[in-house]
């Protein structure tokens, strides 16, 4: 099914990777929000598990590896096209991940991939989705939430 206009909602996952009070971020490549920043992430495949998909997005994006901690929030993104139509409709489960160290490197569609303290990371040009998010740890810390908006 593609992305653009699809018949229902996708499910998409992303990847909250936290390393000494920063988080890693990546500047999208593709649209939706391509330039933005936002965690690691993409479409859950068919047979794989959202844990699954998570950790493969992580990979493919940062050539980072990491463990899932839990689920963080899960989040709803919707945009419409000038005559109304939903353009895309994404599901997102974000997941806190336990990095096993390394750099950040960009990949697949990533333009770039590194960590940014949180202050300054709410600066940056960010998906809607992610400013929520970012917003929640700095309100919050990383605590598991359940919120679709």
């Amino acid at each position: 099914m593609p992305r653009e206009y699809p018949e229902y909602p996708l499910v998409g996952v992303g990847a909250v990777v936290l390393r000494e009070g920063s988080v890693l971020l990546v500047r999208r490549g593709a649209p939706p929000g391509r330039g933005k920043w936002s965690v690691p992430g993409g479409l859950v495949e068919l047979g794989e598990t959202p844990e699954e998909a998570v950790g493969r997005e992580l990979l493919e994006e940062t050539g980072l590896r990491g463990a899932v901690r839990g689920l963080f929030g899960v989040y709803q993104y919707v945009e419409r096209d000038g005559h109304g139509r939903i353009r895309y409709h994404f599901i997102l489960l974000d997941y806190l991940i336990d990095p096993e160290g390394g750099t950040p490197r960009p990949g697949t569609d990533a333009e770039d991939a590194r960590f940014f303290d949180l202050a300054d990371a709410l600066k940056l040009d960010l998906t809607e989705t992610t400013r929520e998010l970012l917003k929640a740890l700095v309100g919050f810390g990383p605590a598991p939430l359940g919120r679709c908006r």
